[in-house]
C-alpha cells in the first residue's frame, strides 16, 4: 500500500514521521514544495493551484490516499482535492480540532498558524461551533526560523514572545500548532506557555487514517523535493533521525 504526503516544505515530515511509526510497513512518497514555501503568504488561488500540481505529481506513483499535510493548502484545496481525486484525501485540520476539544478543560482554546489559515477561519469556526472561546493568531516568522533550523535559542524565544505574548495573558488551557513547521518549535513554545497543552495535528491524524490505511507494503520511503537548499539534508535527518536520499521533483505541471 502507498501513501502520498505532501507539504509547502520540510513541516510535513513531523506527519510523515508519525505515519511512519504507526505503519512501518507501508511505502511513503513525500513531496516538499521547498522551492515555493512558504504557502501561507500567498493568494487562495495559488495556494489551490500549487496544492493540484503536487497531488498530481504524488498520484503519478499510483499512491492509495493522500495526505495534505500543509495547514494552509488543507484550509483552502482539500475540498477540491477530494472532487478532483479518485483517492482518499486528509487533511490535517479537522483532526487537530478534534485532539484540542478532546483535551482542553474549559474550552478556551488558542491556534496559531501561518497568515492564510488563520484568515481562512476554518480552525476558528470549527472550534466556535463546538461551543469553544478561540483566539486566533498568525506567526509568520515561525516557518522561515524552522527552515533555518532554528528551534531553540533567543532568537526564537524573541520571535515566540513577540507573537504570543497577549495569547499567555488569557484563560486558554489548549494551544493548536496549526501548521506542521510549529510542532519543531513545540518545546520553546511550551516553556514559553507555561500550563497549556500543546495539540499537533500527527498524532490525531493517525488515528482518523487508521481504517484506511493498511500496515503492508515494503516500507520504502521516498522523498521528494522541488529546491535542494545547501540545509535539507542535516534538517530531514534531524527530523527523520537517520540519513535519506533526497530526489529534486521534476517541474510541477497543473491538472
Amino acid at each position: 500500500m502507498k501513501l502520498g504526503v505532501f507539504d509547502s516544505g520540510v513541516g510535513g515530515l513531523t506527519v510523515l514521521k508519525e505515519i511512519k511509526k504507526a505503519f512501518p510497513s507501508l511505502d511513503l512518497i513525500y513531496l516538499g514544495d521547498t522551492a515555493r514555501v512558504p504557502y501561507g503568504e500567498k493568494s487562495k488561488d495559488t495556494i489551490i493551484r500549487y496544492s493540484l500540481e503536487c497531488a498530481e505529481f504524488l498520484i503519478r506513483f499510483d499512491i492509495d490516499l493522500l495526505v495534505v499535510a500543509c495547514n494552509t493548502a488543507s484550509s483552502y484545496a482539500l475540498d477540491i482535492l477530494k472532487e478532483e481525486l479518485d483517492i482518499p484525501v486528509f487533511g490535517v485540520i479537522k483532526p487537530g480540532v478534534r485532539k484540542a476539544l478532546e483535551v482542553s478543560k474549559n474550552r478556551v482554546i488558542g491556534v496559531i498558524g501561518t497568515k492564510s489559515t488563520i484568515k481562512s477561519g476554518v480552525y476558528q469556526r470549527s472550534l466556535i461551533e463546538a461551543g469553544s472561546v478561540v483566539y486566533a493568531k498568525a506567526c509568520p516568522l515561525f516557518v522561515p526560523l524552522v527552515e533555518e533550523g532554528l528551534t531553540h535559542g533567543d532568537i526564537v524565544n524573541k520571535v515566540i514572545d513577540f507573537y504570543l505574548r497577549d495569547l499567555k495573558d488569557t484563560q486558554m488551557d489548549t494551544l493548536i500548532l496549526g501548521c506542521t513547521h510549529y510542532p519543531l518549535l513545540a518545546e520553546a513554545i511550551k516553556n514559553y506557555m507555561g500550563d497549556v497543552q500543546i495539540v499537533d495535528s500527527a498524532s490525531a491524524l493517525v488515528e482518523d487514517i487508521s481504517d484506511f490505511a493498511k500496515n503492508e507494503g515494503s516500507s520504502s520511503l521516498r522523498l521528494f523535493f522541488t529546491d535542494h537548499s545547501p540545509s535539507l539534508e542535516s534538517f530531514v535527518e534531524y527530523v527523520l533521525g537517520e540519513r535519506y536520499k533526497l530526489e529534486i521533483a521534476p517541474m510541477l505541471c497543473s491538472l
